[in-house]
């Protein structure tokens, strides 16, 4: 992949895009040129539907220096813009500059706004209309497209409208996920719990940790065997906060549930990644939005507010 961040397709595609409008230019003039034999009647000897004849008459001169004049136009707009492979043009014009421009536009109007969300808590927002309004659009606009519009996620996406959180589901966290993202990675754990039939062995033990159907008799050879598993999941199974690791015993299930979920996540582990909303949203969003996410799974506490 680092062929093509090379210089040589800058200038590849620059010189394409020049010799594409001088190639105009010299079919203009090589057509203006040719000469078509003509008949006495001033026609090419083209006859259409037996009576239609096509006429020799030159281009007019008009559509001639329109032609020319698109072309000079085109070779004025590559030297202030950019379309020449990586020359950014004279006016140093760019889309990134541009939205940049349109974001900084966007706080300004919105600031005062904000600034009556800033002055509340968290915990607070999620009793208020208006600020749950702006966090709704928000979270429709950044959020939605992998958790859903109701927040209650899909297989990959954890729901966020219950009490289940991976990371904890206090303000100082959700807020602390949105800013920074996330990144949760569990490593093939195949060869520490040993043969394909211990790995199915412990996918029965964490069937059995939340009550799911389950052979008993697997159940007990994998609790053994589980113990690969606890330094992250804990003991008990119930999972670690501080690191993420989900917990197996509320039958809540992020990647899908069965013995053959299970066994495929021991073989080839899992990674999930949520990006960082820190570069897209001032701090003033994410607060907003921090409130809205908290107040989908405390609605009772909320409403209290």
């Amino acid at each position: 992949m680092s062929d093509f961040t090379d210089n040589f397709w800058s200038w590849y595609v620059a010189a394409l895009t020049l010799v594409g409008i001088i190639g105009a230019l010299v079919l203009l003039w090589a057509t203006a040129r040719k000469k078509i034999p003509q008949s006495s009647d001033n026609t090419t000897g083209h006859v259409w539907d037996e009576d239609l004849r096509e006429s020799n008459n030159p281009m007019p001169r008009w559509w001639m220096w329109l032609f020319v004049i698109s072309v000079i136009y085109s070779l004025l707009y590559l030297v202030a813009y950019p379309g020449l492979g990586a020359y950014p043009g004279e006016m140093g014009w760019s889309t990134r500059g541009e939205y940049d421009a349109a974001m900084i536009s966007a706080d300004k109007e919105l600031a005062p706004l904000y600034a009556g969300f800033t002055t509340k808590s968290a915990e607070q927002l999620a009793g208020d209309a208006n600020a749950m309004a702006v966090g709704e659009r928000l979270f429709m606009n950044n959020c939605a497209q992998c958790h859903g519009s109701d927040a209650r996620g899909s297989k990959g996406f954890p729901n966020l409208a219950d009490t289940d959180w991976l990371h904890g589901g206090s303000t100082e966290k959700i807020r602390e996920t949105l800013t920074a993202g996330r990144k949760g990675q569990m490593p093939p754990m195949a060869a520490a719990v040993g043969t394909p039939e211990d790995v199915k062995n412990v996918a029965h033990y964490v069937l059995s940790l939340s009550g799911g159907p389950h052979d008993s008799v697997r159940s007990q050879l994998g609790k053994f065997k589980f113990t690969a598993c606890a330094a992250c999941h804990g003991i008990d199974g119930k999972g670690n906060q501080a690191i993420g690791a989900p917990n197996l015993a509320d039958d809540i299930w992020l990647h899908g549930w069965g013995e053959q979920a299970i066994v495929d996540i021991i073989n080839k582990g899992k990674t999930n990644e949520m990006p960082p909303q820190a570069g897209k949203l001032s701090e003033a969003q994410i607060h907003v939005l921090t409130a809205y996410i908290w107040g989908l799974s405390n609605k009772a506490a909320a409403a209290k507010l």
